[in-house]
């Protein structure tokens, strides 16, 4: 649910003041309902009126407008906006990407900051760029799957390099269900690390 407020305003330019001083948004992008007149002038609920796909994708379009880089950006909502995906791809997708993926983390941050000064709502939102998502979900698989089946074997567990908090998840997911081993995050900030150990060391 996108975000919404009620008040009594004395008149509809009052009433506009109001709403963006409560909700912390422009005027252009809220809409204005009176529910009926009160003594002390209008009942008035105030709510946010965007589409958050389209305002997430014009907020990318901004950075990269800002950068200079030509780009192509692809957006996409499931479920009524439950969750919205965007990936762009563009020449220069290494820089976007940044050393171990940290400037596409730091952007899907803005975005998600973004998308939740409108709504309520806990929305899943995700960035990839030039698929670097997806390839490197694909190679934490192999990496926890190989592990892990290591780990049964000599019952000795094993630490992984620090990762960040989205491709610990890949491995924690990709492990979960498995009989042998369990997973552990240790360390603190960039120095976080998946423990891949056995449950028997029997």
């Amino acid at each position: 649910m996108q975000k919404k407020v009620e008040f009594i305003a004395k008149n509809q330019d009052e009433a506009m003041k109001e709403a963006v001083e409560k909700l912390h948004i422009s005027q252009d992008k809220i809409f204005i309902n009176v529910l009926g007149e009160v003594e002390e002038g209008l009942n008035c609920e105030a709510l946010v009126d965007v589409n958050l796909t389209i305002e997430g994708k014009k907020y990318l379009e901004g950075i990269l407008n800002a950068l200079d880089i030509g780009y192509q950006i692809e957006a996409r909502s499931v479920n009524g906006e439950e969750q919205i995906h965007y990936i762009i791809d563009s020449y220069e997708n290494s820089l976007l990407i940044g050393v171990k993926g940290r400037t596409l983390e730091a952007l899907q941050i803005l975005l998600r900051n973004l998308i939740s000064t409108y709504t309520r709502d806990r929305i899943v939102t995700t960035l990839d760029i030039g698929g670097y998502k997806s390839n490197r979900a694909r190679q934490l698989e192999i990496l926890a799957t190989k592990t892990a089946k290591e780990v049964t074997k000599t019952k000795v567990a094993v630490k992984l390099q620090p990762m960040t908090s989205f491709e610990r998840r890949i491995i924690h997911e990709k492990l979960s269900e498995w009989r042998d081993v369990y997973t552990e995050s240790e360390g603190e900030g960039e120095e976080r690390a998946i423990v891949i150990k056995p449950k028997n060391k029997d």
